[in-house]
């Protein structure tokens, strides 16, 4: 969709123009064959980064792959590697391929997700959306992390959403056994994701390491996401309703901003949130405060202990100190 005329970059705006020089890095993206995943791969890619798709669709990662080396042919060709992140095997051997192909990785960006599916428990036993979008990232990235600490200022970006103000941890029934509503469990996914970056940066901080955690937001964007929505709400939020919907929904490129600044601004530090700048949650990427629910320095520490005893996954970082 072009992006509507109140909608170009003014003076101060972060645009893609701002990401720096990609040049010998290595960047994950999980879901980059699509969407928000895909540009952020594409603009990657276009700064001279070695982008690696990792997508449970390995075929529709490969055309997102032949895409990237059409637009960018002197840039290193897109990797693709299968990963189907609501499978703990799945993220065990995606992890280790990727740990053997690329040893030393600069980005991992988390990316990858469902929204408003219908209930469903995977192999693991868990709730698809909380583990698609959570216990699969926490999997993967602490299997991933001995990669990242082997480089300096290395990031994690894990995107949630603006759900996540609605989002709220029910700890006694994590995986939607005895009640389940779709808006309800992706809410709390997304609260999950800003808990999860949150507590991985403090800890990272406390061992002394050089990888920064943050999180993002894209805003209001019509993606493939929305597929499990009603054909009217899908024609509402879609481009070819641009004349109606400008003010409150963006196009891929706009929403895929507040990741790539996340990721590459050299200004970013560790345990920042970044999102569009308007009220309506469009526009250029800016910090911005997440909900007071994300910062409870409680339930980051508890769902970080659950999510290690779901995934028997465990982190080689120093816990932070107890907060009084």
């Amino acid at each position: 969709m072009t992006p509507h005329p109140h909608r170009r970059g003014r003076p101060g705006h972060w645009t893609a123009a701002g990401v720096p020089d990609q040049s010998g890095r290595t960047a994950v993206i999980t879901g980059g064959g699509s969407g928000i995943g895909l540009e952020t791969a594409r603009v990657l890619a276009a700064r001279g980064a070695q982008v690696v798709l990792a997508c449970r669709d390995t075929a529709k990662a490969s055309r997102a792959a032949a895409v990237i080396a059409a637009a960018h042919p002197d840039s290193a060709p897109a990797a693709v590697v299968r990963l189907d992140l609501s499978s703990l095997a799945a993220v065990q051997t995606a992890a280790a391929e990727l740990g053997a192909r690329f040893p030393r990785l600069d980005l991992l960006i988390n990316n990858a997700g469902v929204m408003e599916v219908p209930y469903q428990q995977t192999a693991d036993g868990f709730e698809l959306t909380f583990a698609a979008n959570h216990l699969g990232h926490f999997a993967l990235t602490g299997l991933l992390l001995d990669s990242l600490l082997a480089v300096e200022d290395s990031r994690i970006v894990t995107l949630s959403s603006q759900g996540h103000v609605d989002g709220v941890l029910n700890f006694a029934d994590l995986q939607s056994v005895r009640s389940y509503d779709p808006a309800g469990a992706y809410h709390q996914s997304k609260l999950a994701n800003l808990l999860f970056s949150y507590e991985l940066d403090r800890r990272l901080a406390a061992a002394g390491a050089r990888t920064a955690a943050l999180a993002a937001h894209p805003g209001v964007v019509y993606t493939e996401l929305f597929r499990n929505r009603s054909p009217v709400q899908q024609l509402l939020i879609s481009p070819r309703a641009r004349v109606l919907n400008f003010w409150a929904v963006q196009n891929v490129q706009l929403g895929a901003l507040p990741v790539l600044r996340a990721a590459t601004d050299p200004a970013a530090r560790g345990g920042e949130f970044y999102g569009p700048h308007r009220r309506h949650d469009t526009g250029y990427p800016v910090r911005v405060r997440s909900s007071d629910r994300s910062h409870d320095v409680a339930d980051q520490a508890r769902l970080w202990q659950v999510s290690a005893e779901l995934t028997g996954v465990s982190y080689r970082i120093t816990p932070p100190l107890a907060i009084a």
